[in-house]
């Protein structure tokens, strides 16, 4: 599954994270790589710890609760607190896969990455290069819009070679483990949809809703 979400933030929300990032206390990205990601890592972070990084990453979570389409595609269980980059100067990350576990700091608790997220918080216009580029699709969204993608990909940040890009990225552990799954009931739950829209008295509605959750009953880890 590769889907984009748009509009994760509005303008307003978007500019007062922006306004935030601008006074973040940025550090070598490769502080936080490990031993294969370290020799093709370069770029900038906030820290883990950072206030700011949880500051700004509860917002985010907020607002991903609150975004439908996120909720439908991702069904998410658990999520790694979302972290911030930096890219600039030739700023890259070269080939690589995501880790399958994560450990969020300060607790106990681990979390397996089935899909991978990065919500643009730069206009493309601000920065040249610095595509996201999953297998062979170069993605380069708008700000405040969101590109959502299995953790087995292999993908890279392309250098940025003029201006900067600003992103928050995080993991996801969804109820439906298999990507194939959760492309099923993502169709299936766009199809009920447009037909509520289209025809609102129909009584397939409750079949196919009926359907939906049966498969995520069966389909669903918790």
């Amino acid at each position: 599954m590769m889907l984009s979400i748009p509009d994760v933030l509005s303008a307003e929300q978007l500019q007062q994270c922006r306004t935030a990032l601008e006074s973040g206390n940025w550090q070598d990205g490769r502080l936080t790589a490990g031993h294969q990601a370290v020799n093709v890592k370069a770029n900038q972070q906030l820290a883990q710890d950072d206030p700011l990084t949880q500051q700004l990453g509860d917002f985010i979570l907020a607002r991903l609760a609150q975004h439908p389409r996120f909720m439908a595609a991702a069904l998410p269980l658990k999520v790694v607190p979302p972290r911030f980059n930096r890219y600039t100067g030739g700023g890259t990350y070269g080939d690589h896969i995501d880790n399958a576990v994560f450990s969020v700091p300060g607790t106990p608790h681990r979390i397996r990455a089935d899909l991978s997220a990065t919500l643009f918080l730069s206009e493309p216009y601000e920065y040249e290069g610095g595509e996201l580029v999953v297998q062979d699709t170069r993605i380069k969204l708008s700000a405040g819009h969101l590109i959502l993608y299995s953790s087995g990909s292999l993908h890279r940040v392309e250098p940025v070679t003029r201006g900067a890009r600003l992103a928050s990225f995080f993991w996801v552990q969804s109820l439906v483990r298999q990507d194939d799954q959760r492309s099923v009931l993502l169709e299936l739950d766009d199809s009920i949809q447009a037909l509520r829209q289209q025809v609102p008295d129909s009584p397939e509605l409750v079949r196919l809703t009926g359907i939906y959750h049966n498969l995520l009953r069966q389909w669903s880890q918790t």
